[in-house]
């Protein structure tokens, strides 16, 4: 039986859950209000386009998520700008 190929779609999929995720961690630091949410939307739209077999769509929908978490944390107790 032969193997099924992943379409583009899939590839692009991964691109955009890796680059949300790297958003997700840039906005722990430097303004996580204004950063976070799009790298969230991005990461939907990833786990979106990937599939059922994909799984770092829905791993970057969960990092965004605890990376809003610990950034809001981060700079409510530092007291930086959120915006």
């Amino acid at each position: 039986m032969p193997e099924a190929r992943e379409g583009a779609g899939a590839h692009v999929a991964g691109y955009l859950a890796a680059a949300s995720i790297a958003v997700s961690a840039i906005g722990i630091v430097y303004r996580p209000v204004r950063t976070i949410p799009i790298a969230i939307i991005v990461a939907l739209v990833a786990a979106v386009m990937g599939g059922p077999n994909q799984r770092l769509g829905p791993l970057a929908v969960l990092v965004g998520a605890i990376a809003f978490v610990v950034g809001m944390t981060i700079a409510v107790a530092t007291e930086s700008p959120l915006w």
